[in-house]
């Protein structure tokens, strides 16, 4: 892939598929600007500009959720979506700022950030500047809303774009008429996603067209592309896609069912007939599989309600982990899992086989595991590079070993309060 390596000394990293592609993100919180942890697992060197006095607010957020998300001072969101970066302070709003920040712009890739476009220009690192400066760079900006229509200066947050995607209402029980709120950045999460695809394909389409250009995700067309599937359904057949509801469910083997321990276990098994007589002996139930109420799948839609009202009991005999000894020595192989918390699932012996999670060596939590990477690549590397950053904890290093700088050019620039 082309990189803009004039002038360039590499910072430290582990070779990855991004390896010589250098990141300056503009940005607090995690829309948008979290794609950087994800390149950065790539090999992306990602730099992260940071106000002087406060840094990113996303450090010290605890108005939300005071200090349940804070483990040894640090903020685990924080944690998670600023890896891989190396944090250099700038003030944006001072003129020497500036020209460093345009210095970095000359030796870079791509732009990252989540500014709205008043700020971008007020500050001058707007697309049509920082193009001046490199003509190759790939400017990426995420927003709230998008750039058109009524609501691009509006506030947007991760809860308030799941509102207007459906999402919201989507997840929740057909039976009740209550939004369901995921205590997860959901949007957020798949902002940056997003943004990270867009960024590699800029980069694609830079190396195969020689095309550089301004890229934009948002919180809502993202999260409208998570629920591409309910929005198609809506859109085509002309009504809402429903809630799912499990009393309702008109296939029972898709569905969960609480079991004695009050845990649950979820069944997904389209093909119902194929399994069907397997699935009556491994619960038991091998009494009502020739039953014409639910012999067949027609059968079974037919009386749906009675054949769950049937298992509801079933399952309540047993505890869900003596469900799923008794399935696993039965041999059946419809779809069935366990419903997890969140404990449970980060616990799970898969992800570490997998590399969904990882071993990693932190230098505050020290010996710890965090979530990996979830694309395998045979031949290029893919790994967590460092933990985030500190506030400004690279400026005096990016400084001397990118840009040149020597040490009464830092001072100058401290003394200036430019960083």
């Amino acid at each position: 892939m082309e990189t803009n390596s004039a002038n360039r000394k590499s910072l430290t990293r582990s070779k990855g598929i991004l390896e010589g592609i250098r990141v300056i993100e503009v940005g607090g919180f995690i829309n948008g600007v979290g794609a950087g942890f994800m390149l950065g697992d790539m090999g992306a060197e990602v730099i992260k500009v940071e106000e002087p006095t406060k840094g990113d607010p996303y450090r010290g957020l605890k108005q939300m959720y005071g200090d349940t998300m804070y483990v040894k001072g640090r903020h685990m969101g924080f944690e998670l979506f600023n890896r891989n970066k190396e944090s250099i302070t700038l003030d944006l709003k001072n003129e020497k700022g500036r020209k460093v920040l345009y210095k970095l712009i000359e030796r870079s890739d791509v732009f990252l950030t989540n500014h709205n476009e008043g700020v971008l220009k007020d500050l001058e690192i707007d697309y049509p500047t920082l193009k001046k400066y490199n003509k190759k760079i790939i400017y990426a900006v995420a927003s709230g809303y998008g750039s058109k229509g009524k609501l691009t200066e509006e506030r947007a947050y991760d809860l308030l774009a799941l509102a207007r995607s459906g999402l919201m209402w989507q997840m929740g029980e057909r039976d009740s008429n209550e939004p369901f709120v995921v205590a997860i950045p959901m949007s957020d999460t798949m902002g940056s996603i997003i943004m990270a695809y867009g960024i590699i394909c800029a980069l694609l389409a830079r190396e195969r067209l020689g095309v550089s250009q301004k890229i934009e995700t948002s919180l809502l067309g993202s999260t409208i592309f998570l629920n591409c599937y309910g929005i198609m359904s809506s859109l085509i057949r002309g009504r809402s896609w429903t809630r799912h509801s499990r009393k309702g469910s008109k296939n029972p083997m898709v569905n969960y069912y609480r079991c004695k321990d009050s845990k649950w276990l979820m069944l997904c098994e389209p093909q119902s007939d194929r399994f069907w007589a397997q699935f009556c002996k491994s619960c038991t139930i091998s009494n009502i599989e020739k039953d014409p109420r639910f012999e067949t799948a027609k059968a079974r839609r037919a009386h749906a309600t009675e054949l769950i009202e049937i298992l509801d009991k079933v399952f309540m005999e047993k505890t869900r982990d003596e469900w799923i000894t008794q399935f696993e020595r039965e041999g059946y192989k419809g779809g069935y899992s366990p419903v997890f918390d969140v404990d449970e699932a980060a616990r799970a012996p898969e992800l570490l086989e997998n590399e969904y999670v990882v071993e990693y060596n932190h230098r505050v939590f020290g010996n710890s595991k965090i979530p990996g990477f979830p694309v395998h690549f045979e031949k290029t590397n893919c790994m967590v590079q460092s933990e985030a950053p500190e506030h400004g904890q690279h400026t005096e290093k990016i400084l001397q070993d990118l840009l040149g700088f020597g040490w009464d050019k830092i001072s100058e620039l401290r003394k200036e309060k430019a960083i």
